[in-house]
């Protein structure tokens, strides 16, 4: 073998600072590889665009598990708010279902999007990783031996490789594969809140997802009676999440009572109680087709920029932790080449199971598929889908009561060599 072919990964550059990025970098810098993060907003609590773009978000039990193989763990657990089940609802308050992950497992944990970023920053900044903020990237080249970077301020960047962490609307996927094709909108917009008191009970710990008769509601009340809230709201014609905002607060606030105004859920009091200053209007849902390629010569993709996720699979931030720790082991026993294949094989499998695990959750029971269209539904798909959802959670692979442990109990073998 030549040089060129056997040398190993000495640096890499980062493009993207929002959750795959700074876990990649500590991966890398864990694995004994020199990274920069370069990240295109001045401040760590960016409006970074992606599928999970949301307020808040669920960092699952493998997720945590991905953060613990770098010694990153304790980061979400000290941000993160214990969800211990998933309550599944229909809009007339009937349960339908109950979900929890295996005992064993780590806690699932809800975070604000913004401090999970700071924390991640943080942390990685705490380990002596460097990182480079109003950075936008314009293109890379790669020379064969490494790759250069320039920026938008009119600087370069060089590394033996460049990792594009830059979410779903990814410079660097564009530049890996320029026919990749555009993500599309998915016929919601997202609204995320957090009410600062309410009159209701604690959910003690259970995060409810409630199939409303016109938009699809999930809620948590917490024991100091604070609550968090989440509306994925049909809406036919697209909209920027600038032109969204520019409505305003409290009038979405009345066009979200009036959608819930028949719910027999905590819906319309938690609305009732947000004020429009805790309101996030967090825009349009877009989703993204599957890649053909994640790589090409000295540049590959983890987290959404590689495998966008739905919102319905609670599993965005999770699987991006893992490919960010899964790519840097690859990176340390490997050439480039060789590691971004052994990557691949190694993420495509999970990734494409938990994206048919989602999809086929949604079409089994009419409700989840619902949501993902503009169109609502309708009086016989609500009864159907409330029928048949209880007899889907326990024979769709989640044992009764037990959320799919094969989907959550994914620890990483960090120490075990990648061939």
């Amino acid at each position: 073998m030549t040089a060129r072919t056997t040398a190993r990964t000495r640096t890499a550059l980062v493009i993207g600072g929002g959750i795959a990025g700074p876990v990649a970098a500590m991966a890398l810098h864990k694995a004994g590889i020199e990274a920069t993060v370069y990240e295109a907003y001045d401040s760590t609590g960016h409006p970074a665009p992606s599928l999970s773009s949301a307020g808040g978000m669920t960092i699952a039990p493998n997720g945590q598990q991905a953060l613990e193989a770098i010694d990153a763990a304790e980061t979400v657990r000290a941000i993160g708010t214990p969800v211990t089940a998933l309550g599944l609802r229909s809009w007339t308050g009937r349960h339908l279902a109950r979900l929890a992950p295996p005992e064993h497992l780590p806690t699932t944990r809800f975070v604000w999007r913004t401090e999970l970023h700071e924390a991640l920053a943080a942390e990685a900044t705490r380990r002596g990783i460097p990182f480079q903020r109003g950075k936008r990237l314009l293109d890379a080249t790669d020379t064969g031996t490494g790759v250069t970077a320039r920026f938008s301020d009119g600087s370069l960047a060089k590394a033996d490789v460049l990792i594009g962490a830059d979410g779903l609307r990814s410079t660097v996927r564009s530049l890996i594969d320029p026919s990749t094709p555009k993500p599309h909108y998915a016929g919601m917009l997202t609204f995320t809140a957090h009410v600062q008191k309410t009159e209701l009970p604690s959910t003690e710990g259970v995060l409810y997802m409630c199939y409303g008769k016109r938009a699809y509601f999930a809620y948590q009340i917490r024991d100091d009676a604070s609550a968090v809230w989440t509306v994925n709201l049909p809406h036919r014609e697209p909209m920027t999440s600038a032109e969204a905002q520019a409505v305003g607060a409290v009038e979405w606030l009345r066009r979200l009572a009036q959608t819930f105004t028949d719910d027999r859920t905590p819906a319309p009091d938690l609305v009732a109680a947000t004020a429009p200053e805790d309101l996030l209007i967090t825009g349009p849902t877009e989703t993204m087709p599957p890649l053909t390629t994640w790589s090409r010569g000295r540049m590959t993709l983890i987290g959404d920029a590689a495998h966008a996720t739905p919102p319905t699979s609670g599993q965005g931030a999770s699987l991006a932790s893992e490919s960010a720790v899964q790519l840097a082991r690859c990176l340390r026993d490997l050439p480039p080449g060789q590691a971004f294949k052994a990557y691949e094989s190694l993420r495509r499998p999970r990734v494409d199971r938990i994206l048919k695990h989602t999809t086929a959750t949604a079409t089994a029971t009419s409700a989840a598929a619902r949501t993902a269209t503009p169109k609502p539904a309708g009086p016989v798909s609500r009864a159907l889908r409330d029928a048949l959802l209880p007899m889907a959670t326990r024979v769709g692979g989640a044992g009764g009561a037990v959320w799919g442990a094969w989907q959550f109990d994914h620890p990483i073998a960090w120490d075990e060599r990648v061939e």
